[in-house]
């Protein structure tokens, strides 16, 4: 047997002192079957001092662990040394957090399946990604993966069977912690803003850079006081330690309701400010002269790069301030190299093909491709994290392994000057589509098609089969000269045979321009700012077969009728208050199925026009518009949840109430199963066809 730990200890021994001396971090691969890697695993632990965080499912014998889903949760700590256990699944967003917590001096051990079988074997954390029930095989990325691990030489890679690949750290200078002080960088970051009189500042830089100290240290040093708002409040620990008691924290909303009532400081802190909802983000920052707000541009959550094209690009003035060198470990600390390598965490090459006047050839390419040619791959995931707001490991994943996903690129030469990005959908059961519609169901996957059942009224809409465009980018020198339509329209000229292209999108003035011009047709808009955009969530079709054409039709008649729903409660104006069909089968789905409020909202404000019924909890809900608390004071219910059953109650007496034979057919129709009801459907005649109210 090779790959023997002992017979690499005393070299893993020299590596680490070595490693503490230069501030540096390095990642150790055990590659083996589960008993032989966590007997490593173990033997390294009683070999070397330190913390040994466990990342995985719970280990017995191990004293401090937690899930990778968990991993958030001790952000901002640190730890020396830890194992990552990839053996059944690698969650690499995961990894990637964990990374940042280790100390200068620390192993990160990476625990995977045997090296030659790795490849074939199902991943578990493919169900976050795949839009599969079951596990998949991701051999594209793990193939991909490997040989990151192999062309670093400061990867250590132990397999139990095969070569191992064991160096000793390079030469490198020792390094000095920084002092308790502000580094160059921070001092003179401190200078400008201890000298604003007012101004909304962006501090964005990689992990460990020091951007929560440097918001500590502003705030001990600040006049006017200082008031501190982040995710959650382990977030802001760094801060509030180096604030010295002179920063006051509150929870995002908290914060916004204090600020409504009470005079502001002179500074607000908002720490990773990418990860707090825009709109809410947008409402803070008019009470306060001054702001500070830090994230993280590079890294695993792919929040922050969005946080500069979407947040900050709206805001009136901002000025951005960055920090580039790592406090906590050295510069080319070979850990953070890999990482960043291997999960794309740089900038992209930005091609100024406009200056050259370039025609590019769209090129559609499958996944086997990005084995054979990684600089496409790497060009083609960087163009788009560059122009979306929320690019992460996870749809780095996706791309190289997940069903049904079709690429096309505009290149010049060896360049990728656009990318397209487009995932396959729909082709549910009629049982399945109808479930989703009435809110009992809500299988991963199918975005736009199962959204157009389960928010848009279209019921059928999963059945369809469809394409979503998922991303689309072209690079700042080539755009508005008709790229990305072209990338569209050749999009849709691959999508011949399916029933119609989809695409979800923020709703801008700029985005709908594009996409009403490349074809497609607006027939759903969501009812609330999503949090991550700040924008209203838009849905939009490209019918191509006749079915295609009639879903996209009465996507249009449903849109246009209920237009105003997508502006809240508060600014629905009913002009037409008949119940059509439409709205007998919303207020059925919401009255005997899971139909969720806000699906329904404009046709339980047409029931309440036609109904002389108190229908207290309704009326408190949407004429006298308000809040959840008050209504639950005031009826007596026991929380939310009961709130939405009284909903529900009161809908289903209001239809009984209008018409008691509608209401028993479309109740009948909402049930599992009702849609194959032969006097129902939408290929036929309807309940009240003949009878509208």
């Amino acid at each position: 047997m090779t790959g023997a730990l002992p017979a690499a200890l005393d070299l893993l021994d020299g590596a680490t002192a070595g490693m503490r001396r230069a501030g540096v971090r390095r990642l150790l691969v055990l590659s083996g079957d589960a008993g032989w890697s966590l007997a490593q695993a173990r033997t390294l632990r009683g070999r070397l001092p330190g913390d040994w965080l466990w990342v995985g499912a719970p280990q017995e014998g191990w004293p401090r662990g937690c899930t990778p889903a968990a991993l958030r949760t001790l952000l901002g700590r640190e730890f020396r040394h830890a194992v990552f256990d990839g053996r059944q699944g690698l969650a690499v967003d995961a990894l990637a957090a964990l990374a940042g917590t280790l100390m200068a001096g620390s192993w990160l051990v990476l625990l995977v399946p045997p090296w030659s079988s790795w490849p074939a074997r199902p991943d578990a954390d493919s169900l976050r990604w795949s839009e599969r029930p079951a596990p998949i095989p991701t051999p594209h990325f793990i193939t991909y993966f490997r040989q990151t691990l192999l062309a670093d030489p400061d990867v250590m890679v132990l397999r139990q069977l095969g070569d191992d690949r064991v160096t000793p750290a390079a030469a490198l200078p020792d390094w000095r912690p920084p002092p308790a002080g502000p580094t160059g960088e921070q001092r003179v970051l401190l200078s400008r803003l201890l000298a604003a009189d007012t101004g909304i500042f962006v501090l964005t830089a990689p992990r460990g850079r020091g951007k929560s100290t440097l918001a500590g240290m502003l705030a001990a040093r600040a006049e006017g006081g200082c008031w501190a708002t982040a995710p959650a409040k382990a977030t802001a620990a760094v801060l509030e330690h180096y604030a010295d008691g002179r920063a006051r924290f509150f929870a995002p909303d908290a914060l916004l309701d204090y600020c409504r009532h009470h005079p502001a400081a002179g500074w607000l802190l908002v720490d990773e400010a990418a990860a707090i909802p825009m709109p809410l983000l947008r409402s803070l920052l008019g009470y306060f002269p001054r702001v500070l707000l830090t994230t993280t541009v590079q890294g695993y959550e792919g929040t922050g790069r969005g946080f500069l094209l979407k947040f900050c690009a709206s805001l009136a003035h901002w000025r951005h301030l960055t920090l580039e060198h790592p406090l906590r470990w050295a510069k080319n600390d070979p850990l953070e190299r890999w990482l960043g390598a291997a999960l794309l965490f740089g900038e992209p090459a930005e091609a100024q093909a406009a200056a050259r006047n370039e025609t590019p050839v769209l090129l559609p390419l499958t996944q086997a491709h990005w084995q054979s040619h990684p600089v496409d791959l790497q060009q083609f995931y960087l163009l788009l994290a560059a122009a979306h707001y929320r690019t992460t490991p996870l749809d780095l994943r996706r791309l190289m392994d997940a069903p049904g996903q079709h690429f096309i690129a505009a290149r010049s030469g060896d360049r990728l000057l656009g990318a397209l990005w487009a995932v396959d959908e729909g082709g549910l059961p009629a049982q399945l589509a109808h479930e989703v519609w009435a809110g009992r169901r809500r299988p991963a996957g199918n975005l736009v098609a199962q959204s157009l059942a389960a928010h848009g009224g279209l019921w059928m809409a999963p059945r369809l089969r469809s394409r979503r465009v998922s991303r689309v980018a072209v690079v700042a020198g080539g755009r508005r000269r008709g790229w990305g339509r072209e990338l569209v329209a050749q999009a849709v000229a691959r999508a011949a045979g399916l029933d119609f292209v989809s695409v979800s999108f923020g709703l801008t003035d700029e985005l709908w321009a594009f996409w009403r011009a490349a074809g497609f047709q607006l027939v759903h808009i969501g009812t609330h700012l999503e949090a991550s955009s700040g924008c209203y969530s838009a849905m939009a079709l490209y019918p191509l077969s006749p079915a295609g054409h009639r879903l996209a039709a009465r996507g249009r008649a449903l849109f246009a009728r209920d237009k105003a729903a997508h502006a809240d409660v508060a600014g629905i104006n009913i002009a037409d208050d008949r119940l059509d069909d439409n709205d007998w089968r919303n207020l059925a789905g919401f009255a005997f199925a899971k139909r969720p409020p806000e699906a329904c909202l404009t046709s339980l404000n047409r029931l309440l026009r036609r109904s002389g019924l108190p229908l207290t909890a309704l009326r408190l809900w949407l004429e006298q518009r308000r809040g959840v608390g008050d209504i639950v004071g005031q009826t007596g219910v026991s929380g939310k949840k009961a709130l939405v059953a009284r909903w529900r109650e009161e809908t289903a007496h209001a239809l009984g109430n209008i018409n008691t034979d509608m209401c028993r057919r479309w109740r009948d129709w909402s049930a599992p199963g009702g849609y194959d009801n032969p006097i129902s459907g939408d290929a036929g005649p309807m309940p009240g066809d003949k009878d509208k109210r």
